[in-house]
């Protein structure tokens, strides 16, 4: 395949989930862009100093709202177009935990976010350290077991 070609290639999933919590009505999820994802990922890592290791920094995930903050950027209407903007986060974060975890599966698998992503977001793995500001060190997962969907 040449550049055309994959540029050209219409690569976007959407998926419609039946969300009961909000009356059995069908919310359209798709899967996020390169560009789209490494934004979302950004929003959510945080550096600071270490707590244990003095003159070194840390990355760490804050989970505050995260669900909603990838949300906003996968619930779309019929033509593809975001239903929310960034700001509603908080907004969508303040509805039923479970309407949100069933649409977050959904938009984590169409945006090939790994497990052991999930894992960091949902606080099941250790802290990621470094000595320097990169996010790129992958974190450990612990032998906690994910919940069954």
């Amino acid at each position: 395949m040449g550049a055309d070609d994959i540029l050209g290639a219409d690569d976007v999933v959407i998926e419609p989930v039946t969300v009961p919590e909000w009356g059995g009505r069908v919310v359209l999820v798709r899967g996020l862009s390169g560009e789209e994802r490494d934004a979302w990922e950004a929003s959510i890592r945080k550096i600071r100093p270490s707590l244990s290791k003095k003159g070194e920094q840390e990355i760490v995930v804050d989970q505050t709202n995260a669900r909603a903050k990838l949300l906003v950027k996968c619930i779309v209407r019929a033509d593809g177009s975001r239903v929310f903007t960034d700001q509603q986060a908080p907004a969508l974060g303040r509805k039923n935990g479970k309407a949100l975890d069933r649409l977050y599966d959904v938009a984590t698998r169409l945006s090939g976010l790994s497990d052991d992503e999930e894992q960091v977001i949902e606080g099941n793995s250790e802290t990621t350290e470094g000595g320097d500001d990169s996010p790129s060190s992958s974190p450990e997962t612990s032998d906690t077991p994910e919940p069954n969907s």
